[in-house]
């Protein structure tokens, strides 16, 4: 298994020892998607897809976030966002927008002019090490610029 997996299933081991119901919680059910995705791809997962399991985890919290804060939920939009700090403190660090927005500038360079093209170059060279929309309000920013 992965080592983030591993991670992972020593965090929830702990948790459960500390009786932090929250944080075994948010660990266990991470767990059951990376389970879910090892029984998806019918293989072992590598890290890489361990970290993509976190990002949507934490994408769907993100989604319920905005949702809760828009029905006036600040109580539940809270619990949300601890959830996301749990499951953040599994993944690499975020790539720097300055690299990002050099590999988009490249990219543009070298002819892809529309968001499609800049955004098909630039998102496999940060797979699992930054965000989506982050990297699209970089090229929106640099194509406008442009």
């Amino acid at each position: 298994m992965a080592e983030r997996a591993d991670a992972l299933q020593a965090a929830l081991v702990a948790a459960r020892k500390a009786q932090n119901r929250d944080r075994t919680l948010v660990l266990s059910t991470i767990l059951a998607a990376v389970k879910n995705r090892q029984i998806e791809l019918s293989r072992e997962l590598t890290d890489e897809d361990v970290i993509e399991v976190l990002r949507r985890g934490i994408k769907t919290r993100r989604e319920s976030v905005e949702q809760y804060q828009k029905g006036n939920r600040t109580d539940l939009a809270a619990v949300e966002q601890s959830q996301i700090a749990v499951i953040e403190e599994f993944l690499p660090p975020d790539a720097d927008p300055a690299e990002i927005r050099a590999a988009v500038r490249a990219a543009i360079a070298s002819g892809a002019g529309e968001m499609g093209k800049v955004m098909g170059q630039v998102m496999p060279r940060f797979k699992g090490r930054a965000d989506g929309k982050v990297i699209n309000a970089i090229v929106r920013e640099e194509l406008q610029a442009k």
